[in-house]
């Protein structure tokens, strides 16, 4: 499978986005998908995941109230609602996949990456 991430930009504080994650090569409906995040000079981190059927998620503390992630496997996209962007949200997003029904916000879990985009938040 082949992952694209898109929907990044430049918003103020406080502002909202929403990233998508589009897959092709495959259908989705059997991949976990987590998005993960890298600042500059910062290690990559896990930001929120998905189950395969898209039943459960899980969120890392400093997101949660303000991130929601879903997914339409039937347009074999995953997505990302953003509100209340803080200037700490500023990163490239990435969003990685794999099979199967475990899903974990650690990095080495998953084979397969999009390339990212660009979150800026400004104060």
């Amino acid at each position: 499978v082949q992952l694209q991430a898109s929907g990044g930009g430049l918003v103020q504080s406080g502002g909202s986005l929403r990233l998508s994650c589009a897959a092709s090569g495959a259908t989705l409906d059997t991949y976990a998908i987590t998005w993960f995040r890298q600042a500059p000079g910062k290690e990559r981190e896990g930001v929120s995941c998905i189950s395969a059927s898209g039943g459960t998620t899980y969120y890392k503390d400093s997101v949660k109230g303000r991130f929601t992630m879903s997914r339409d496997n039937a347009k074999k996209t995953v997505y990302l609602q953003m509100i209340n962007l803080k200037p700490e949200d500023t990163a490239v997003y990435h969003c990685a996949g794999q099979v199967g029904s475990y899903y974990t916000l650690v990095r080495e879990w998953y084979a397969y990456w999009g390339q990212g985009t660009q979150v800026t938040v400004s104060s």
